[in-house]
């Protein structure tokens, strides 16, 4: 290799171009836009793409904003009733299952997507064994269908985004509640306490409970 002081300066300049253009591609590399339009430097940059690999989740505070999706990872990882019941449109037993006579306070989401369904506000006791709702939380988020299984005509609900088997909606409902009864298979249902609502990133649905405690202290 030669020494010589000229081709020294010429590698020591040419070292210099290079560090300067790497340096000002990265730069670039940092301020390219992600999916969506945003333009995030540096580090925030990194913190969206790992997100974006939570399901689609973003949490900030005690806001959410979801992409809820039939997820075939969480479908795997179903226990046999809850695969039977949420992909085969199956029934549970009656009175035997987790949330027939649950009273605590909460979200119950589906446990495929984890979009909302029901709150513990509009459940009560139909003595079907069953957990009864007289409405969805979010009525986007339901869908019903003509189900004419079982010798029998009724009306099947499912999740929307999920696509989950929830169970059947019937018009024996209370009459001062709309008079439906929402009938579900606790199988289908992931159920969020209230005081775990914003850490489980629901915590916009944190309102519906203070203002029903608000209505009962008036």
């Amino acid at each position: 290799m030669c020494n010589s002081p000229s081709t020294f300066l010429i590698v020591a300049r040419r070292s210099s171009f290079s560090f300067a253009i790497n340096a000002d591609a990265r730069r670039r590399i940092r301020a390219l836009p992600l999916k969506g339009g945003l333009q995030l430097p540096g580090s925030a940059n990194r913190e969206a793409l790992q997100q974006s690999r939570l399901g689609g989740i973003q949490r900030k505070g005690a806001s959410i904003m979801s992409n809820y999706h039939k997820d075939p990872e969480v479908i795997s990882s179903l226990s046999p009733e809850q695969y039977e019941v949420t992909q085969r449109n199956g029934t549970e037993r009656p009175f035997r299952n987790a949330f027939w006579a649950s009273k605590e306070p909460g979200l119950y989401v589906d446990v495929v997507s984890g979009e909302p369904l029901f709150t513990s506000l509009d459940k009560f006791d139909s003595d079907c064994g069953w957990p009864s709702f007289t409405k969805p939380v979010e009525k986007e988020n339901v869908v019903e269908n003509r189900d004419s299984s079982h010798g029998m005509i009724r009306t099947e609900v499912r999740s929307s985004a999920g696509d989950s088997h929830l169970g059947h909606v019937f018009p024996d409902g209370p009459r001062e509640a709309g008079g439906l009864r929402y009938c579900i298979n606790s199988a289908s249902l992931r159920f969020i306490p209230v005081d775990q609502l914003e850490s489980e990133g629901y915590g916009s649905y944190r309102k519906l409970f203070q203002e029903s405690e608000q209505g009962v202290k008036k």
